[in-house]
């Protein structure tokens, strides 16, 4: 470890920075963040300045930094990016033993200043000892996505009953034990989505079980989760973070295969998957095994394909927990049929082809097929068909015989947004002839309406595909 990574309290101190461009701004930024006196010494200064000016604790010098400026300084910062007035801050440094940071020249600093992910009062610094800043920023921007921005006010709340857990909790490993379930369990769970006060009631339990030593069985929580359409980069933030902290998984079969690795390692998986005809679980079975699990006291993620209040039949699941008073999550996810239409290059709706679009499954209860024809017949509308492959003839048909042309463009979209996703273009008449030819399996998306003509002229994936062997199939 070539540098000692610590954080200063610089609140009220000195911070001297000479130069006045971008780089100098952001150090000016970060000083007066923290809560410095922060004296900017430069003739003129960048726009990037103009939010800071108004900060009573900066005061700008029109002019360079002479000996006396640099008493009582703890910290000064190069940015001028002028060799001689560099060497001269760091002569000053030297002689009154004050830390130093040139930008970019690297024999004139005493420290590295870091790529930070401000959560506060959570902080992370990321350093590459000055070797190669972009990885650390790079890093950076990959912690942005794991740590949900609100949690530096859970910090804040669990932090004002930081007394009290001591004096209750011993001893010390007890107390991490504690609080590591105050974080990953409901408690921490609550308060990140939003609920503070079931949160504030949770930890209030938790602390009187500790006082009056009750040992019960409490009860579990269910997070409902939608996966998107395959690709792990369309996953939420909370998604992700709800993966992480689960003790039991039930997914479908329609959850990517790339979504599993990201799935807490030590989690029961169970798979409930349903296919037409083949159901691993009935519903009802399903419902009722979220129930069981979360009544034994365990974090049940429920993973869905797409999301699971779009045909995803999560309403029914949730209405079986709030029966039964089992605390539950909604995370939506990218539906499936955004997410093929983004990825086709087919855009749902258009000014000049389609003002509006209407979702439909081709698998009705029990598996029956039951369409509102006149519904679908509507004029400049995009008609978008979840489950329909297997009746793929009977659903052209049936646009055909209540008016559709046998021209009507119609797109097929199957594993959508995967490495193997496949795109069919045709029309009523020929796509289920296109669709045998390719012999896809599914899952796919039907898309119907003249939207499905910009295709050839939006497809952006390609540079995608190449770098991710992703295949894609048009038709004439």
């Amino acid at each position: 470890m070539d540098f000692l990574p610590i954080f200063l309290n610089i609140k009220n101190r000195k911070i001297l920075i000479d130069g006045g461009k971008m780089i100098a701004a952001r150090r000016a930024q970060r000083a007066l963040d923290a809560g410095a006196n922060v004296n900017v010494f430069s003739e003129q200064l960048c726009d990037d300045f103009l939010p800071l000016l108004d900060n009573q604790r900066l005061t700008h010098f029109k002019r360079l930094p002479k000996e006396e400026d640099f008493k009582d300084c703890l910290i000064i910062y190069g940015a001028s990016e002028d060799e001689k007035r560099d060497k001269f801050l760091y002569e000053m440094a030297q002689k009154y033993s004050i830390l130093i940071n040139v930008a970019d020249v690297y024999k004139y600093c005493d420290f590295i200043t870091p790529s930070i992910l401000d959560r506060s009062p959570l902080v992370v610094a990321i350093s590459s000892g000055g070797k190669a800043p972009i990885i650390a920023r790079t890093l950076r921007v990959k912690l942005e996505t794991l740590i949900p921005h609100n949690y530096g006010r859970l910090a804040n709340f669990l932090g004002s009953f930081r007394q009290e857990i001591a004096s209750k909790v011993k001893p010390t490993k007890n107390r991490r034990f504690f609080w590591e379930k105050l974080i990953e369990g409901t408690v921490g769970n609550s308060f990140l989505s939003g609920n503070v006060d079931r949160a504030q009631e949770l930890l209030g339990k938790e602390l009187d079980a500790i006082e009056f030593n009750k040992n019960k069985q409490k009860t579990g929580e269910v997070y409902l989760v939608g996966a998107g359409p395959g690709d792990p980069d369309l996953l939420t933030f909370r998604a992700l973070r709800l993966m992480q902290y689960c003790d039991v998984v039930l997914y479908d079969r329609l959850v990517g295969d790339e979504i599993f690795p990201l799935i807490r390692r030590d989690a029961e998986r169970i798979n409930v998957g349903k296919r037409a005809n083949n159901h691993t679980m009935a519903q009802e079975e399903i419902s009722q095994l979220m129930v069981d699990l979360a009544r034994q006291g365990k974090r049940v993620l429920r993973l869905k394909g797409g999301d699971p209040f779009l045909f995803g039949r999560g309403g029914e699941e949730i209405e079986l927990l709030s029966e039964n008073n089992i605390p539950f999550q909604i995370v939506p996810g990218i539906t499936a049929a955004t997410g093929a239409a983004s990825y086709a290059g087919i855009p749902l709706t258009h000014r000049d082809y389609a003002q509006s679009c209407t979702f439909i499954t081709a698998h009705g209860k029990d598996g029956a097929l039951d369409i509102d024809w006149d519904s679908l017949m509507r004029s400049n509308q995009t008609v978008v068909i979840y489950m329909g492959l297997n009746n793929l003839q009977t659903l052209a048909s049936g646009f055909i015989k209540h008016g559709a042309k046998l021209n009507t463009p119609v797109a097929l979209i199957d594993n959508a947004t995967r490495k193997n996703q496949t795109v069919i273009i045709g029309n009523m008449e020929n796509i289920n002839q296109k669709a045998m030819e390719a012999n896809i399996k599914g899952p796919t998306i039907i898309i119907v309406g003249d939207v499905v003509k910009l295709r050839e002229s939006l497809k952006w994936i390609k540079p995608y595909e190449e770098e991710s062997e992703m295949i894609i199939k048009a038709g004439d």
